[in-house]
């Protein structure tokens, strides 16, 4: 499950459209932060029942981080798209390379998955491919 920032800078829209691909090409299911944060109960069980959380957000700040840490959710993956060389501003159209360097086929399809088949194998035996 992906649950991603999507603030009002150009990296807050990155970490959101970065959900979205990871969603639209299978990688994760995107997930409503702010229903889960808000505590709605159905959303706030759907968000305990993942077995592997993504964490996206756009900047230092960490809202996306901070709002699961509030639901006391294990974040197995964590990304912050300023780390990645990517400058913030306010401008609300992200380009399509900034997006595609948060999501490097080398670390989202490789070890991501890889990371994810341990982690499942050692929490509850789970088989998966890593490729």
């Amino acid at each position: 499950m992906v649950f991603a920032c999507s603030g009002g800078s150009n990296v807050g829209q990155i970490a959101n459209d970065a959900a979205v691909r990871l969603n639209d090409q299978g990688t994760a299911k995107l997930y409503c932060l702010v229903g889960a944060v808000s505590h709605i109960p159905g959303m706030v069980k759907g968000a305990e029942s993942a077995e592997y959380i993504i964490a996206i957000d756009g900047c230092p700040v960490g809202c996306a981080k901070k709002a699961l840490e509030h639901l006391k959710l294990k974040i197995d993956e964590y990304i912050v798209v300023t780390e990645k060389g990517i400058k913030k501003t306010y401008d609300l159209h992200p380009r399509k390379a900034d997006i595609d360097k948060i999501l490097k086929k080398h670390y989202w399809r490789k070890e991501w998955k890889k990371s994810l088949c341990l982690r499942l194998k050692k929490r509850n035996g789970r088989k998966c491919r890593e490729s």
